[in-house]
Formats: structure tokens, sequence, C-alpha cells
């Protein structure tokens, strides 16, 4: 009698359990069709200048070129140096070459936070990467947050992050492209741009495009 009350009871539990209102599995298909799209423009281009970065670049709206070479936008929402972006960029080239590579990353490794030598270090061998894959690649400076607004983004990380970019840079055989200060409201939400950051985001990226490639066409 007792085993058929325990059985009863068992049966009724599981009865309400799967008779219980769960959340939706909610599946996350931003990382693979990022990575599709990114594969299938660089598929149609030979020599691009491809932007390799986070959420700051994939919403950046870059031309489609500059002095003659194709632009690539490969920024992926949420990606850090420990993203594996050369690994990405490597499958989307298929073997091509790209004219020259722009790495604009530091926001997420400054969210976790990423100790200042481990940023170092995982950028050292981004780059280190990337040379296999172009034969210029340029380092962007991270944009600065806005004080009070960037929530869980330290402002002294990323200053100390942009601090060391130059060296880092240099150990690479890399060039460095810098950011000019950004007007006193140049973010949506503390670290997005908006509107008035990126005109002098855009400026900087171009520009060190055209210091590179431009002037030796």
């Amino acid at each position: 009698m007792n085993w058929t009350r325990i059985l009863l009871a068992a049966c009724v539990a599981l009865a309400a359990w799967a008779a219980w209102p769960r959340r939706p599995v909610v599946v996350d298909n931003h990382l693979p069709t990022r990575q599709l799209m990114i594969a299938l423009t660089l598929a149609r281009m030979n020599d691009a200048v491809v932007i390799l970065g986070d959420s700051i670049v994939e919403a950046s709206t870059l031309p489609r070129s500059e002095c003659g070479y194709a632009i690539v936008n490969a920024g992926v929402g949420g990606a850090s140096t420990e993203s594996r972006l050369d690994e990405m960029l490597a499958r989307a080239l298929a073997g091509k070459r790209a004219a020259m590579v722009v790495v604009a990353l530091g926001t997420n490794d400054a969210a976790m936070p990423e100790s200042l030598e481990g940023y170092r270090a995982n950028y050292r061998a981004l780059l280190a990467s990337l040379g296999a894959l172009t034969s210029h690649v340029a380092v962007l400076a991270i944009p600065k947050p806005e004080p009070g607004l960037a929530g869980k983004v330290s402002g002294a990380t990323i200053e100390s992050y942009n601090a060391i970019l130059p060296d880092v840079a240099g150990e690479a055989h890399a060039s460095f492209i810098a950011l000019p200060d950004m007007p006193g409201r140049h973010t949506i939400d503390g670290i997005h741009l908006n509107g008035a950051g990126y005109e002098v985001w855009d400026r900087a990226v171009l520009s060190g495009i055209e210091a590179t490639l431009c002037k030796a066409r």
C-alpha cells in the first residue's frame, strides 16, 4: 500500500511539473548568422579591407570602399580578444588574403573585466595570427565610455588598455589608429556610439586606411 501511495504521489508531482508554465527556450542565432553574412560578403571580393571587432564595429556605417578597396564590416556583437575572430576571418577568407585588417576590440574585455596582462597577451596572439591573412594590420583605439552611463564597463580599464595598444601594435609590426577626443555626448547608452561619436570614429578608421593603403596607389 505504501508503495502504491508513493507511486501515485510521484505521478501527480510529475504531471504537475509537466503542466507548470516554463519560459520558452531562446536560441541565439546571431553569431552563426553574422559569421555567415561576413563569409558571404568576403566570398564576392578580393583584396578587401576588413574591419574586425565588436558591436561598435557591427553597428557602424562605413562607406563600401576607400581608394578602390572594398571595405567589409566584420564586427560581431559581444566579441572580445578571446573570441577567436582570427579563426572566423580565416574561414571566411577561404584562402584569400585581405588587403588590410583593422582590429577594434577591448570594450567587452573591459566589461568582464580582463586583466591588463591578459588583454595584452590575447591581443598579441590575435595580431600574430592575423599576420598570415594580410600584409597590413592596424589596431584601433577603444572609444572611451561616457562617465555615469557605461554601467559595468570601467572607463579606467579602457584607459589602461588604450595606453598599451600603441606598444602592442608596434610589437606586431601593425599600425596604431588613435581616436581624437569625442564630443561631450557621443553614445546612446554610455558605450555604443551615436551619430556624433561615429562621425569621429569613422573619420579615424578611414584616415588609418588611407595612410596605409591609399598613398601607395
